[in-house]
Parts: C-alpha cells; structure tokens; sequence
C-alpha cells in the first residue's frame, strides 16, 4: 500500500486519515498548528457544526456515527424571533426524525484525529507549515521540518490552503459584505438550557441576523451576522455601550440571557466569509479536498458535510493508479461543490431576510400543502441538500421546478393546487425519480 501525505489535519483531513488507514495505507498528517487535544487552539471558523446526512453517511462509514450523535444536539426545526418577541417553530422535515445535529467542531476534530491514531497507521506531525511542493520530484517542505518525499499528497489545508497555492491554476474568490461575532449564552442557573432546547434559533433582522445552535452543556453558541460597514454595521459597535444598545435595539429577548454580552463582543474576534471555488483540484498524485478545493459560506450548514462527503466518495473511486483516481473525482465532485456554493449563499438571504416575510411563510403554507397532497414524492430543496445524498446539483435544479411552480401559486388569491401537483408531477418527480430519490 503506498504511503500517503495530508496537507491539515482539521475534520476532513483527520476524516481522510481514518479512512486510509482503514483501507491499508500508511498516512502521515502535516498540520501547522499546535495540538488541539493539548492546548486552546483556535479552529478556524468556530460556527458550530450542523451534522446532517451526508456528513453522518461518511462517519458510518469508518464506524463513528453513533459516537458523534452521542454528543450531538438534535435540531428538528428552526425557532424564529421577531422583534416584539413572537416566536415561531418552523420544521425542517417531514417529522422529527428529520432534524439536523448541531455539534462543537473542536470536540468532532479531537474524536476524528484519536480514532486515527489509534489504527496505528497515521501520524500527526503539528506547528508544521507546508512551504513548498515540488510536483515533478514529489518533494514537500515544511517548516521547520524540512524536505519530504511525499510521491501521493492531498491538501486539506482549508480556505487558504498551502497546497493549493503551489498547485496554481484558477482561484475565484467572494467575500461576504458581512462577517461574524461570536458570543457564548450560558445555561441557566441550576442547569437546563435558557431557551428551546430542539431548535436552531434565528432573529431575523433584514440584512443582518443572530443565530443561536444549542450546546450539550445547556449553552448556546450564537452567531451575530452583520455587515462590515454601514448601518447597522460591525464599524460602528466600537465600545461595550454600542454593542448592548445595539442588542436592546434589535434583541431585545436575547440580552438578558447573556449576562456579559457587551464585554464578550468587544473580546470576539470579527470573522470573515468566503466562496472559493479552484480549479484543477489535482495535478498528477496531488490533490485538493474540503475547503481548500471549494471553501463555502456557512449558511446551509453544508460546509464540513460536503467535505467529510468528498472523502466517502474519493475513497469510492481509489484504484490504485492515484493520479487517473483524483482527476476522475475533481471532475465529478466540482459540479455539485458549485451548486451547494450557490445555494448556501442563497440560504444566507433566506434566513436574513425572507423567514419573517409574508410572502415567503405564504410560499412555504403552499408549499407544505403540496407535501400533504404528494406523500413522499414532493421533497423540498432544503430537504433535498439536508437529509438525502442526491447531488447538490440535483438539489439546485429542484429547486428551480420548485421555485416556479410556488410563486405561480403564491400570485393566486386561492392556489391552484392540483396545477401545483400537476407541474410537480411532470418536471420535480422525474428529475428525484431518475437519481434513484423516489
């Protein structure tokens, strides 16, 4: 079995480490910060995870499902909060087995990274940064390590990845307008969480929002999505005075459930968004994954799932013969990594902006009207990307059938609902029918 190097050692990296080894191979992992399992280390993006289908399919496949739902939060619904207070529970599925599991991304990379040890066939080499990578030699060099033959690589070094660099080619890159602040709500006094346990909480504000995932400990890590300049915006939340008036204004409900909010926004780092998408993803026996090959904002939940999905479908396709494997898997992954790029941006606007909307709660009322009519066979988009594996481009084109067919209804005083089911009949069916959905 031939010997394999990964580029970071981050969820999907560390995924890809297990599966390798589970497959024979000996792995050595680069990864160019401290050990996370022994010192704080900050891990990127700290959005908690939303593991859903496609992430879970990839962690049953190395036997590690029931470990990372055992300390997973089940969100079976989103919980919106408007502005005078009313709150409103809107379903993700069809019942409450459909739910997505909201989960500490440092507590899943610690699990993925032991699991890996522990077959005795993949090292982690940390404070290692890749500064070079000689594709004719097949020669890495990290620093401080130094010179590496590593014939068969893969960077899963993330958004701004290493690899990715040396490797050249096409890189697009669009950065949100807007960026994040994260706060820690705790649990209430005695234990027990301050609000609905089940939920993924949003407060809707037009171009700007606070999210809030629950914690198995009670807590909520919330989430404050706001422009970069403007009004409101991050540049002019300079002081703790700026920031609680800020909160009462638009928050009202959530303040008192954080009692040190002014002084942890101050202390938040202010983090940035981007869509990457880069092409060629390999060249020869290397090749990018995860992030480093299709980075994507945050707002499907989409990121790690569609990351820890390229690792079960690249170990689907390995022969033997590394560089015909890769360059198969880019040409067959890129197509959906640009859909869910498309769509997780999208999204953003959605939760933003429509989920307080007349005109969109409208939409879904006829929406779930169809569902009732055509039992199992009208799965919604965010059905679709959440709790199936049909290709996310499949999932987008759904999603445009989807689209037309609910605002013709929507323009209509009394929906024509059996026009609904007869539209949905002959173009949403048979595109879910013909990817083996229905």
């Amino acid at each position: 079995m031939d010997d394999v190097v990964i580029v970071g050692a981050g969820p999907v990296g560390s995924l890809l480490a297990l599966t390798l080894a589970r497959k024979g191979h000996h792995v050595d992992v680069y990864e160019r910060r401290p050990d996370m399992r022994l010192v704080d280390v900050a891990a990127g993006r700290s959005i908690n995870l939303a593991v859903s289908t496609r992430g879970l399919h990839a962690l049953h496949e190395v036997s590690l499902d029931d470990d990372v739902l055992g300390e997973a939060v089940p969100m079976p619904g989103r919980m919106t909060h408007a502005l005078d207070g009313k709150l409103a529970l809107l379903p993700y599925g069809r019942s409450e087995r459909e739910h997505i599991n909201s989960m500490s991304r440092s507590g899943l990379n610690k699990l993925l990274m032991t699991r890996a040890e522990e077959t005795g066939r993949v090292r982690f080499h940390f404070n290692q940064r890749l500064a070079d990578y000689d594709f004719d030699l097949r020669v890495a060099r990290f620093e401080p390590f130094g010179y590496l033959r590593a014939p068969v690589i893969v960077g899963s070094d993330g958004s701004a990845s290493a690899l990715r660099t040396c490797m050249g080619g096409e890189v697009s890159q669009e950065v949100l307008s807007s960026g994040y602040k994260e706060l820690t709500m705790p649990p209430k006094d005695g234990g027990g969480f301050a609000m609905h346990r089940k939920a993924l909480h949003i407060w809707p504000r037009g171009n700007f929002m606070l999210i809030a995932l629950p914690n198995r400990d009670g807590s909520f890590t919330c989430t404050l999505f706001l422009p970069f300049e403007g009004t409101p915006s991050f540049a002019e939340l300079k002081t703790k005075s700026d920031a609680r008036a800020f909160f009462e204004k638009y928050f009202p409900d959530a303040v008192p459930l954080i009692p040190d909010l002014a002084q942890q926004f101050v202390q938040a780092a202010l983090g940035r968004m981007a869509t990457v998408k880069a092409w060629p993803w390999s060249r020869g026996s290397a090749l990018l994954i995860g992030d480093a090959a299709h980075a994507i904002v945050p707002f499907f939940g989409q990121g790690m799932n569609a990351g820890f999905e390229d690792v079960t479908l690249l170990a689907s396709m390995l022969t033997g013969d590394w560089a015909r494997d890769f360059a198969r898997f880019a040409e067959s992954r890129k197509p959906d990594t640009d859909a869910i790029a498309d769509l997780a941006v999208e999204n953003f606007v959605e939760m933003r902006d429509k989920v307080a909307d007349p005109q969109f709660l409208r939409m879904r009322e006829i929406e779930r009207e169809l569902q009732d009519r055509m039992p199992g066979r009208y799965l919604t988009r965010y059905q679709l990307v959440t709790f199936t594996r049909v290709p996310y481009r499949v999932a987008l084109q759904a999603g445009e059938i989807q689209s037309r067919i609910l605002s013709e209804l929507a323009r209509q005083s009394h929906p024509d609902y059996e026009r609904g089911v007869r539209l949905a009949e002959e173009g949403l069916v048979p595109l879910l029918r013909s990817h083996g959905v229905l």
